[in-house]
């Protein structure tokens, strides 16, 4: 990788874990105390984050568009100033709509400002190169939640969530928006001096199974996010154990990365992303095996899968289709995960209470399922490079 790209990789790896940690990893450490000042539940802020989550993949289609006819570096600067927007508005919120009214924003902030925005930017820049670009970034940014909440709750502890909250609109202006300007500037499409035109994109059955293992997959993770730790105990691990699993899905996430960038680099994003889709059942077996003594051993194997199914969102498509339209494809493809991360949570919260532990043997289904939509995938090709097939 030449200087050039690894500035472009470093700088937007860097912005991307601004935009995540002040957005998506917010309401784990800012949720209870903003609920307590305004009198609200806090199922009244997970819904209003949670309708963020629906309207960002809303949305994921016509921001893909728009990358694809002037390029990522204006729709990702327009995002730093709509998070930024949001953001103050969440800490002047004196009730629950002006809440929701920040969290509206921030869900159009994520639309414009997260993965599918970041990856549809490079492959408008790098087109059928983009691959290793696309793992650089998901490195950065794999320590979102690990830069992301020691800030938020050193902010809420020192200055308390209003003064945080505007922290992090200062951040987008002063940090973000200057990276992300850093970004070469793409020629513009033939269309984007006229009105938009959509491209069309036949949603065949590539299209389906991949919106499919993709949403399956999301679901997964979403739910492991917000309910792991609970899961875990319902194996019978302490307190302690569930708390040490949930740390090691970050260093586990970024290990699976790394081996994408290195070992996996050489086969083809369809390999990897199915071997990504085992991983989660299998440790699903061996908690469901050795008890909750194996959280640990459960976390690092779900967390490498999640890991690699992030970089996945981005390489498999490009892999399969190549760059032409690839940002709007992006968008197609991503509007039903971003639905289903945003039900999840609650969804199986709700199986939890009659299921109890066997909550997790759905889940290991639905990674079942997204890896058997994978299986069945036609041998479509971009640039002469067949799929192969993992059994072969």
């Amino acid at each position: 990788m030449d200087r050039g790209r690894i500035a472009v990789v470093a700088a937007l790896g860097t912005a991307q874990t601004l935009a995540w940690g002040s957005s998506y990893y917010l309401p784990a450490i800012l949720a209870g105390p903003i609920a307590r000042d305004l009198g609200i539940s806090t199922n009244w802020f997970f819904a209003a984050f949670s309708a963020s989550l629906v309207i960002s993949g809303m949305l994921g289609p016509r921001v893909g568009r728009q990358i694809d006819r002037v390029g990522g570096r204006q729709v990702l600067c327009a995002s730093n100033v709509v998070f930024a927007a949001g953001l103050a508005l969440l800490g002047a919120s004196a009730s629950v709509w002006t809440m929701s009214a920040a969290w509206l924003l921030l869900g159009i902030g994520m639309g414009l400002g997260l993965y599918d925005a970041a990856f549809g930017a490079l492959g408008r820049i790098y087109g059928s190169n983009a691959r290793a670009s696309i793992t650089g970034i998901t490195l950065i940014a794999g320590f979102a939640s690990t830069v992301g909440w020691p800030l938020s709750s050193l902010g809420l502890e020192t200055i308390g969530w209003r003064e945080t909250c505007y922290a992090w609109a200062i951040a987008h202006m002063v940090i973000g928006l200057p990276l992300n300007l850093m970004l070469p500037r793409t020629e513009r499409t033939a269309s984007s001096a006229g009105p938009t035109a959509k491209p069309f994109i036949p949603i065949d059955r590539t299209m389906v199974l991949l919106s499919f293992a993709f949403a399956a997959a999301w679901t997964v993770t979403s739910a492991m996010a917000a309910h792991l730790p609970r899961i875990v105990e319902a194996f019978g691990a302490t307190p302690a154990q569930a708390l040490f699993a949930g740390m090691m899905i970050g260093p586990a996430q970024v290990g699976a990365r790394i081996l994408e960038a290195s070992l996996l680099s050489r086969f083809h994003p369809l390999v990897s992303t199915r071997l990504a889709c085992l991983t989660h059942p299998i440790g699903a077996c061996v908690i469901g095996v050795f008890g909750g003594g194996a959280a640990a051993a459960f976390a690092l194997l779900h967390g490498a899968g999640n890991g690699i199914l992030t970089i996945a969102r981005g390489t498999l498509p490009l892999a399969l289709f190549g760059p032409e339209n690839y940002a709007y494809r992006l968008g197609l493809i991503g509007a039903p995960s971003r639905i289903c991360q945003a039900l999840a949570p609650l969804a199986v919260g709700l199986l939890i209470e009659p299921m109890g532990k066997m909550v997790l043997a759905v889940s290991a289904c639905l990674s079942l399922l997204a890896l058997i939509a994978l299986m069945v995938l036609p041998r479509v090709h971009s640039d002469d490079v067949v799929v192969p097939a993992l059994a072969e």
